[in-house]
């Protein structure tokens, strides 16, 4: 059993998601706690090997938007780190804590962990999804279609993550946020850290990674966190596009949209993830050589058809 010690950040500023509670004011962006002002918690050990891969938390950067009315009416929260994070529940942990220690919202740790309620069990894995999207002030007229629409989301995912009922009223004045939301180029938006909201990165490691199926077809080029689907009849092997340890192994559940996922951490630093999945057929904790089974094309979670969507998050995805 191999033994980690988990590092709490010791020092960030205010993030993105953090704004979002509690607030249906446009233009009060200030947080009302932070991780400075929180009582640090004990380290504990976790089941995933070395933490020193793990992304620690760092500053969001807001970008402002002026909107149709001349006053910023939503904003764009962009993760500095496209990689996910994994935190093991600790005995007085509430999902404000964590939420505060990661800067998302408690919303964003329910949505990506299939969360009906506040309550944790220690012990409990919690994946942190560095999710993006755009932050919307319910004006009249708005529904849930026609926001969607404007910032093209997917109605599902804002009901699920604003823990709204299907055909619910949108309350004038309420604030929700739109996962994966966009704004249109036309909307003039400034960024103090100049990321990618697609998660994408620069860096590039030539012949490292491999294509995670034989055969198929690409059906959706680049998207959402440096993604691409291959499309695959169901129970197509999925191969390790590279070598490492699985981090993460989820067996059922929405999580996010991903349904049935796994994500590989790499010796270079960074992860692959395999979503929609049928079934996995690896366990966190395993070590996989470049090549191996490690799942099976399915279409589970936020999928129209059966795919594999393949992401690598920390260098330029070549497929």
């Amino acid at each position: 059993m191999v033994v980690i010690t988990l590092l709490l950040p010791i020092s960030v500023s205010a993030g993105l998601f953090s704004i979002l509670r509690g607030s249906s004011n446009d233009t009060d962006l200030s947080p009302d706690k932070n991780i400075q002002n929180m009582a640090l918690l004990v380290a504990v050990a976790t089941p995933f090997g070395d933490i020193s891969h793990i992304p620690e938390v760092e500053d969001n950067a807001l970008v402002s938007n002026v909107g149709p009315t001349g006053v910023a009416d939503s904003e764009v929260k962009k993760a500095t780190s496209d990689q996910i994070s994994i935190y093991v529940v600790r005995p007085g942990d509430t999902l404000s804590q964590i939420a505060e220690m990661f800067n998302v919202t408690v919303n964003t740790i329910k949505w990506g962990n299939d969360l009906s309620s506040n309550t944790l069990k220690v012990g409990e894995t919690l994946v942190i999804l560095p999710v993006s999207g755009v932050r919307h002030a319910v004006v009249k007229g708005d529904t849930i279609a026609s926001v969607a629409k404007k910032y093209k989301g997917d109605i599902d995912e804002i009901i699920a993550y604003n823990e709204l009922k299907k055909g619910a009223t949108l309350a004038i004045g309420s604030v929700i946020v739109i996962p994966d939301g966009e704004i249109a180029a036309s909307t003039s938006s400034y960024s103090s850290s100049g990321s990618s909201s697609s998660g994408s990165s620069n860096k590039e490691y030539s012949g490292y990674y491999i294509r995670p199926i034989n055969g198929g077809r690409k059906s959706q080029g680049i998207h959402g966190y440096n993604g691409v689907d291959l499309a695959a009849p169901t129970g197509t092997p999925i191969l390790a596009s590279a070598g490492g340890e699985v981090i993460i192994s989820r067996a059922s559940g929405w999580n996010g949209g991903y349904g049935v996922y796994l994500v590989i951490r790499h010796s270079n630093g960074t992860q692959t993830l395999y979503a929609h999945n049928s079934r996995n057929n690896v366990s966190v904790g395993d070590k996989v050589k470049q090549g191996d089974i490690i799942a099976f094309v399915g279409s589970t979670g936020k999928s129209t058809g059966s795919h594999v969507h393949f992401e690598i998050r920390g260098a330029r995805n070549p497929f």
